[in-house]
């Protein structure tokens, strides 16, 4: 099999898009738009729950939005006025049906759907308490211990039972939930992942991003706070803090490669933030050059910054083909060699003889970063310099995001000298972690306090990692082989 991906294959990935309409009779064409506008968060399997004030009425699939909710028919197999929507890419828990939310369960009170975008860090040790307590799971995602925590709540209410459950995990999140009074939003004390509200004539819209309000003509109103639960029926928005006072932590990077950078997060254009560590890069580590390269598509904002900055030409060096498809088959090594171009290709006519900067946003592995220098030099370019949107990635992420083990990440391994000899590059930098912040409007990073999460750079995780043996630097979860472990079956 060959990936036709491979500059995209090397990033970080964001695990999941979550989305709610609360009063609005296309509540489900409506969610079905907003989960287009964020599939760039999850690509695996995309899913929608909709409630038609008598039953909740749900569709699921492995796939892309458009693959599932393309029709009419699936749009008109879901009636009712309010809904919630998921688009998934694991960081725990198998690709399978019964893992694709929003999870659905039948409370004594009414049925309930949840949806989850973010990593819990103690759910195994919160799965392995409640199975010994008698609860039956029917998935192997951490988004489930919420759903059992709730059901053996003591409280009455299902805001009540949601805070009280909330109240016992760690870790990362945004959720939606949908029950027969109306929505849930919640974002986790820190508010490391994000969610915004925003509103449709009388309806109310709750969703990751900023884009997803922007396809379906909704007005922004607010991002909600961090450790803010809101709760969305008929008498309007009712805010709560059942998490006392909390210092705002976001994922910094969001603004650096995992937001669609047409959305606005905490009051801060995402392709402004972009184009601002392209300038501070410039500044940190400009270099002598005929013309700056992106590296398609996440490395263009920055590119721009950088050219500006500079005074360099910007050129698209690299051209990407958008109509080809993921992956085919092909028998022999030399074709699925060649199969690298059939998504990008070198303008050869514009970087032979020339010097040129490549401006990516992050190095992972450093693999396609490999590759994409051998594919300038083919081209002809005399000098290949690589300048990188974000500090060296050293540490693997544990908050809802999907990174390879430390051993795997080339920047905990070597040093940038060494990485600039594996990748093959006249020279390489990284944008230094002061400038970072600078980008972000900070005079720089408050060593005490971090005004983000920005462990993936630092090690400096601030959630704490209660399912690791913390014996040494812990791997990436995968939820059901932790389980299994634990359980002495692997």
């Amino acid at each position: 099999m060959l990936t036709t991906q491979p500059f995209d294959d090397d990033h970080l990935h964001e695990e999941c898009a979550i989305f709610g309409v609360y009063g609005h009779e296309d509540a489900a064409a409506l969610t079905a738009l907003g989960l287009h506008a964020l599939q760039h968060r999850g690509q695996e399997a995309t899913g929608m729950v909709v409630y038609d004030g008598a039953r909740f009425n749900s569709h699921r699939g492995l796939g892309h939005v458009a693959d599932i909710f393309s029709s009419e028919a699936a749009i008109r197999r879901l009636p009712g006025r309010s809904a919630i929507g998921h688009n998934r890419y694991s960081t725990s828990g198998e690709t399978i049906e019964r893992n694709i939310q929003p999870l659905f369960a039948d409370f004594q009170y009414g049925g309930f759907a949840i949806g989850h975008n973010g990593n819990l860090t103690n759910a195994v040790t919160l799965r392995q308490d409640l199975v010994r307590k008698g609860s039956l799971f029917q998935s192997t995602t951490d988004t489930e211990v919420i759903i059992h925590l709730m059901a053996i709540s003591r409280h009455e209410t299902v805001v009540e039972r949601m805070i009280d459950a909330l109240r016992q995990v760690e870790g990362a999140y945004s959720l939606v939930g949908l029950h027969k009074d109306g929505l849930i939003g919640v974002r986790d004390p820190l508010g490391v992942r994000p969610l915004v509200l925003g509103k449709l004539d009388d309806a109310y819209i709750l969703a990751s991003e900023t884009c997803a309000l922007d396809i379906i003509g909704a007005d922004y109103v607010r991002d909600i706070e961090a450790g803010e639960l809101v709760v969305i029926n008929e008498k309007g928005v009712e805010s709560l803090k059942p998490f006392g006072s909390t210092t705002k932590r976001p994922c910094i990077f969001e603004y650096i490669y995992f937001a669609r950078p047409d959305s606005v997060m905490e009051g801060v254009s995402v392709y402004d933030a972009r184009k601002r560590i392209g300038i501070e890069l410039a500044k940190e580590s400009g270099v002598d050059a005929d013309m700056i390269i992106p590296v398609p598509d996440s490395g263009v904002p920055a590119a721009i910054g950088y050219a500006n900055e500079s005074g360099i030409p910007f050129e698209l060096g690299i051209i990407r083909n958008h109509y080809v498809g993921r992956t085919f088959i092909e028998p022999t090594d030399q074709i699925r060699h060649l199969g690298v171009k059939l998504k990008h290709n070198a303008n050869r006519a514009y970087i032979k003889g020339k010097r040129i900067v490549l401006v990516d946003d992050s190095i992972v592995r450093g693999t396609t970063s490999k590759k994409i220098v051998e594919m300038m030099r083919a081209a002809g370019a005399t000098e290949v310099h690589m300048r990188i949107a974000s500090p060296p990635t050293t540490n693997p992420c544990f908050y809802g995001v999907d990174t390879p083990e430390r051993d795997k990440l080339l920047a905990a391994r070597y040093s940038i000298a060494e990485m600039a000899q594996f990748i093959g590059v006249d020279s390489l930098a990284f944008i230094s972690m002061d400038g970072l912040y600078r980008a972000m409007g900070e005079t720089g990073r408050n060593a005490d306090r971090p005004q983000y999460c920005d462990a993936c750079f630092s090690g400096e995780y601030p959630i704490r990692l209660t399912d690791m043996d913390g014996t040494e630097k812990p791997a990436q979860l995968s939820f059901l082989t932790e389980v299994l472990r634990r359980a002495g079956r692997r």
